[in-house]
């Protein structure tokens, strides 16, 4: 099977093309960035394609990343991963942010379980957390960054995502035993693809998670009653 993986859900920009079998990509690109993911994305998914005999033809299946995350970027990612796989004819799936967090603890063959925190801002995460082998122990959702902390009861646990420092202050406040154990902006492109290429197709058309509501206000709504 031949996958080519988006992740546009967080702060950076991930396009990348592997093989079943192959631990290395056939090629792979990440660019860390705030804004501007509707224009780097595309321009990034051709460089990496280029790569690629016969280029999107050769094309198996395209995986990416639905969040939870950045309400722009995860639409960013999925709208582009419906239009390759509208135009190649191939299925795309969805891959959880978080369980592409989690997926390279889980072959360090380590017990401990695995609290995968993504800042959510405002003292933030979503969070969840996965036994040390990657099964999901509970579901995504968002809360404060001391009650992510308790997911891990007494510990010991490793907390890993780009919220892991934040949780970690809060877990050892408590007494509880948790070390970070990777605080990446973004899960690596390669373990969303290798997801992707467990998912189950479905119908074809990854949806977002988002988790909580949108953050922007629309001006009609943000503006102050008439007098």
């Amino acid at each position: 099977m031949r996958i080519l993986a988006i992740d546009t859900a967080l702060p950076a920009v991930s396009a990348c093309l592997l093989d079943s079998g192959d631990k290395t990509p056939i090629a792979s690109e990440s660019v860390e960035m705030t804004r501007g993911h509707a224009e780097a994305l595309m321009p990034m998914i051709e460089r990496v394609m280029a790569a690629a005999p016969g280029g999107f033809a050769s094309l198996d299946r395209i995986a990416v990343t639905v969040g939870p995350g950045s309400f722009t970027g995860i639409r960013v990612g999925i709208a582009a991963a419906r239009a390759i796989a509208l135009a190649t004819g191939k299925p795309a799936v969805g891959v959880s942010t978080l369980g592409a967090f989690a997926a390279p603890l889980t072959i360090a063959r380590d017990e401990r379980p695995i609290l995968v925190c993504i800042d959510a801002r405002h003292g933030q995460s979503y969070v969840q957390l996965f036994s040390g082998a990657g099964k999901a122990l509970t579901q995504p959702t968002i809360s404060a960054n001391a009650d992510a902390a308790a997911l891990l009861g007494a510990g010991p646990g490793r907390i890993t995502g780009n919220g892991a420092s934040a949780v970690v202050v809060e877990a050892l406040a408590r007494g509880i035993q948790a070390e970070v154990a990777g605080e990446l902006v973004a899960p690596p492109i390669n373990y969303v693809a290798m997801l992707g290429m467990l998912a189950e197709p479905g119908n074809g058309r990854p949806r977002p998670v988002y988790l909580k509501a949108v953050d922007a206000r629309p001006m009609a709504a943000a503006a102050p009653a008439p007098v």
